[in-house]
């Protein structure tokens, strides 16, 4: 069952940079003029499309450099700042480190490729399309087959808080039972999984795997899928250790979560990434 108790970023009160800007993050400095990643200010529909297609495109190459590849299974998505019943998403059967701008493809809720050459992938579209029809607010969202996410679903358990890591997705991660295992190949799956996601930001699919949506951006949804499957995989190391770990109080929790586990912060971390993967690959762009 979904997590009822879910959150939405709280706000934090911190003073205005020496600018007198205001800061939404400890992590932004206080001191105005460093250089620091900015959140994007677009003064049109293609602007805004052009980097959600490039950011898109890059949480794709995020997840190959992570080895988060199986075949063809894994789909990330990406509303269309312009027409947001239809979104961006990578196409069937294409590596995610050969994703590129050109080959993106454009769809809508009843998977019909409305822009692109390359097929839809049937069980990206039945969860994808399931989630953003049900939750308009929902921008973006992250599937793929990983080992230690796939392995933590089968145990059909929450995430113990044992980390800072884990922190992030306190109260904000369910484990969900609807078609466990089946391979959501049916509408009828896929709402199924639809109506359980709630506003968390993590997924834990029992059977099946995970999966992380964003309200945000492609960035945020690809770097707490990144970081999902990390914790997955300390609390597998830690379960096989046989030594009963130390659990994180609810007020560490909460704590660590509003200032390390919001989307700005999700959206931040991939900053990171985004910038090796243009630097390195820039084919990313054809």
């Amino acid at each position: 069952m979904a997590d009822d108790n879910h959150h939405d970023d709280v706000a934090i009160d911190l003073p205005n940079d020496s600018a007198g800007r205001k800061r939404i993050s400890i992590y932004q400095p206080e001191q105005a003029g460093l250089i620091f990643p900015e959140t994007p200010d677009f003064k049109s529909f293609e602007e805004a499309r052009t980097y959600r297609k490039q950011h898109l495109v890059a949480a794709c190459r995020a997840f190959a450099m992570h080895g988060f590849d199986y075949g063809f299974a894994g789909h990330l998505t990406i509303r269309d700042p312009e027409r947001p019943d239809l979104y961006w998403t990578n196409p069937m059967c294409v590596h995610f480190s050969q994703v590129r701008v050109s080959n993106l493809i454009l769809a809508d809720h009843n998977g019909r490729v409305v822009d692109g050459g390359h097929a839809i992938n049937r069980a990206g579209f039945v969860l994808h399309a399931a989630v953003h029809d049900e939750y308009p607010d929902v921008l973006a969202m992250c599937h793929a087959h990983t080992v230690y996410g796939t392995a933590w679903c089968a145990t059909g358990r929450p995430l113990d808080m044992i980390s800072q890591d884990a922190a992030a997705f306190y109260k904000s991660h369910a484990v969900i039972g609807a078609s466990a295992g089946a391979v959501a190949v049916e509408q009828a799956s896929g709402l199924s999984v639809a109506q359980q996601v709630g506003r968390n930001r993590g997924i834990l699919h029992q059977n099946h795997g995970l999966l992380t949506t964003s309200r945000h951006s492609i960035d945020d949804a690809a770097f707490w899928f990144i970081a999902l499957e990390r914790a997955c995989k300390q609390q597998l190391l830690v379960e096989a250790s046989g030594v009963k770990p130390q659990i994180m109080s609810d007020r560490a929790a909460r704590y660590s979560r509003e200032h390390v586990g919001s989307d700005y912060i999700g959206w931040l971390h991939f900053q990171t990434l985004y910038n090796h993967i243009a630097t390195t690959q820039p084919d990313m762009f054809e």
